[in-house]
């Protein structure tokens, strides 16, 4: 408990760098070794289907995927896909021609006032929205660029992974921006395999909900889809060489999920209601900026290896992944310890970290840290950030949804 003890009052003492009290410097971690009317579906004709290409290049922190705008889906998909539902974004994955492609979108909306002359503008611009109720529903990427404009943040239809209650436009906006991404299959009843979050540890909401609306919607597409939960689908994508016998988490958006695999059967699984929006909403209260800025410095390029503690943002982004990481490594060492599934393993097992927020620099080397403040009931071999934490759950469900049609 002392080292535990030492890593909060580290958390402590970096939160009293935020108001200007204490020390202007900081300790360097060490790296260590390896309910309204429900709107319209959107058509075809007021969504554009501007989407992200993944599967080109390399983005600067952390994935082996470059961003690529403005590139878009083919009109029919062939084969099964895999996707990734996370509250942030949506990512799809599926096969052209010979090479596994993944696309990714923006989870977020943004409304403003619907006019002639600003559809327009926004078809021109191949911008993605659909109008209700005299609104147009900005959707995907463009919908940062809006509330950063008027200094506020977007909205989303997944809140904590789940789809949110309080929007009841939600659905709509998920189906505009799946739609972007995933076309009907050409052949009806092909396989897609999504992803869903595991039981919150921390919260008694159910994901039944979620995964039954989810499913409906994409049965509407012609497709059969099956679920798959977040981790696994990590464990999936990066755990081959291992037999599939690991531990995959995902760092997401509203939710970090973790699942303790044994030969790719899911053992136990588990999420907890924290995730990048949490660190972006609470770093942005500390210092009075909205969480869409925050976010936007965050994924501008946050480094933990940086040891410059002369701007507040980026020390409340720090103070505030600390506390996911420990919330999150506490949950993990009570689940495991209370469980009586835990498999006798004959060696120590690996633990992958993926998804977006576990993209900044350091992070592998700051999640490594803190666990040994935290005493786990297995051995683990190594810490791995996933080659592509963006992708990887998608790229998991694709590999499932892949065997599920064979």
């Amino acid at each position: 408990m002392a080292d535990l003890d030492n890593y909060e009052s580290e958390i402590e003492r970096l939160k009293s760098l935020i108001s200007g009290e204490g020390t202007s410097s900081v300790t360097s971690f060490s790296p260590e070794p390896k309910k309204s009317q429900e709107p319209p579906t959107p058509s075809k004709a007021s969504v554009s289907t501007h989407a992200t290409d993944t599967s080109q290049s390399k983005q600067s922190e952390g994935s082996n995927a470059e961003q690529a705008e403005g590139k878009k889906i083919p009109n029919v998909t062939t084969g099964p896909v895999g996707l990734d539902i996370g509250t942030s974004h949506v990512v799809s994955a599926f096969k052209k021609g010979e090479s596994l492609k993944t696309f990714k979108q923006l989870n977020a909306f943004f409304t403003i006032p619907a006019s002639n002359f600003t559809k327009d503008i926004l078809a021109q611009n191949n911008i993605m929205f659909f109008e209700f109720d005299k609104k147009f529903y900005i959707s995907g990427y463009a919908a940062d660029g809006f509330a950063n404009m008027f200094n506020t943040n977007t909205r989303r239809s997944i809140d904590k992974g789940i789809l949110s209650p309080r929007e009841s436009e939600g659905i709509q906006v998920i189906k505009a921006v799946v739609s972007s991404i995933v076309s009907k299959p050409t052949k009806f009843g092909e396989t897609i395999c999504f992803s869903v979050p595991g039981q919150p540890v921390d919260s008694n909401i159910s994901i039944v909900y979620h995964e039954s609306v989810i499913k409906r919607f994409l049965s509407t597409l012609g497709y059969v889809p099956i679920s798959i939960n977040e981790g696994l689908a990590v464990v999936m994508s990066e755990l081959k060489n291992e037999n599939y016998t690991g531990i995959g988490i995902s760092f997401g958006g509203g939710m970090c999920n973790v699942c303790l695999a044994y030969y790719s059967v899911p053992v136990i699984t588990f999420s907890i209601q924290k995730g990048g929006d949490y660190i972006d909403a609470m770093a942005g209260a500390s210092i009075g900026e909205s969480a869409t800025k925050m976010k936007g410095i965050k994924e501008a390029g946050l480094d933990f290896t940086s040891k410059d503690v002369s701007d507040r943002a980026i020390i409340a982004l720090q103070i505030f992944y600390d506390d996911l990481i420990i919330t999150l490594l506490k949950a993990m060492r009570d689940v495991f310890s209370s469980s009586e599934r835990i498999p006798k393993l004959e060696r120590p097992i690996p633990i992958i970290l993926s998804g977006g927020t576990s993209l900044p620099n350091g992070f592998r080397d700051r999640f490594q840290k803190a666990m040994k403040s935290v005493k786990l009931p297995l051995e683990i071999s190594y810490i791995n950030v996933a080659e592509e934490p963006l992708t990887s759950i998608a790229k998991g469900a694709y590999l499932m949804a892949q065997t599920e049609s064979v």
